[in-house]
């Protein structure tokens, strides 16, 4: 079983506070400007990286802006929560023996933080970020790299995630049991159901 992280496990409310409310304010501040001006151009910026490995980034973005970005993460961290029925999800698929394995776009230093306050590691055999590969999810060249680390079979391997660029890419790598989180951020409405097989939240995956 492979799993994503934020969005699928844990709430993307964090993520989204993070990126869209956090670093513009305290970027503002740093630089004496308007919070809502450095957030326009903070947006627009994201888009133009959106889907690249420099997206998921925190050296990226941190040497970009000026800014340390791992210090605020830590020092936000207490906002990270699960998502609703995430936990005890993870709880029965570990107590039935099912290799799991999370793999993330996030970088390394999240990854970090985001165990620390919810000992998410511990669930998984391993953790993956796909910083180790240079290259993110979205990628068609990042499953078979995957599949050589893990020796999986495609077949059988049942994959979470909540971006549609990510489940296609799995899909098209030959993942039959393919499924998408349709609320991954608990502050936003569910979103309308894409080609993929789609659950409000990993909780109704238990049984």
């Amino acid at each position: 079983m492979l799993l994503d992280m934020d969005g699928t496990l844990l709430d993307l409310a964090f993520d989204n506070w993070f990126w869209h409310e956090a670093v513009p304010r305290c970027l503002a501040r740093a630089r004496g400007a308007a919070a809502e001006e450095v957030r326009a151009e903070l947006l627009a910026q994201y888009a133009r990286k959106q889907g690249s490995l420099d997206w998921y980034c925190l050296d990226y973005w941190s040497n970009h802006l000026g800014f340390d970005l791992r210090a605020l993460k830590e020092a936000s961290s207490h906002r990270i929560r699960y998502l609703p029925g995430a936990r005890e999800f993870l709880r029965r698929a570990s107590a039935s023996g099912r290799r799991m394995v999370l793999v993330t776009n996030a970088h390394g230093d999240t990854l970090r933080v985001k165990h620390g306050v919810s000992g998410l590691a511990g669930f998984f055999e391993q953790c993956i970020s796909s910083h180790e590969f240079g290259m993110p999810k979205e990628s068609a060249d990042f499953w078979p790299q995957l599949r050589e680390r893990l020796g999986f079979d495609p077949a059988s391997t049942l994959f979470v995630d909540d971006s549609p660029p990510v489940l296609d890419a799995a899909a098209a790598f030959g993942l039959r049991a393919v499924i998408a989180v349709s609320r991954p951020d608990s502050r936003q409405p569910q979103r309308a159901p894409g080609r993929h097989r789609a659950v409000v939240s990993v909780g109704e995956l238990i049984g």
